[in-house]
């Protein structure tokens, strides 16, 4: 596998990774997530260079995670607003941050904390079963060939 061509691999991981597989574009989405817009806030919060965070932002944009809204004319100047394929990354972001909690974390404790807007509790994200609604682990998972998976050379 190669770097520049993941995007066009049998296997959704590596299509996925090749779009927001580096760090910059996670902590982009991250700052999306918490409803960061304009690009000078992105670059004050994250102290990323100019440049990087121009390119990272385009491509979000160039592959439909990211929508350019116009804010100001006058200079012209946007808003990168998340679409609907950038908020289903939520459960991957969340994923991550609470695997950075329990695994990454020290004695002053989580930064920050998530509650449910719908009951008012703090919570963890858990994965389920869309079937069943049982909680699941790798060891509960048994995977298939799907029908878009590459077909061994023999």
């Amino acid at each position: 596998m190669k770097w520049d061509t993941l995007d066009e691999e049998p296997c959704s991981l590596s299509r996925t990774v090749a779009v927001v597989g580096d760090r910059w574009t996670l902590l982009i989405l991250r700052e999306c997530f918490l409803r960061v817009r304009r690009f000078e806030a992105f670059q004050s919060s994250l102290q990323i260079t100019r440049h990087l965070l121009s390119e990272r932002l385009k491509k979000l944009v160039r592959f439909g995670i990211l929508r350019r809204v116009p804010y100001s004319e006058a200079p012209k100047r946007y808003e990168y607003i998340l679409t609907q394929k950038g908020l289903d990354l939520y459960p991957i972001i969340m994923a991550m941050v609470h695997w950075g909690d329990t695994h990454m974390g020290d004695e002053r404790g989580r930064p920050l904390l998530h509650e449910h807007k719908t009951c008012g509790k703090l919570f963890d994200p858990v994965m389920v079963c869309s079937e069943c609604g049982e909680a699941l682990n790798a060891k509960q998972v048994h995977v298939h060939a799907g029908p878009g998976r590459k077909e061994a050379v023999g």
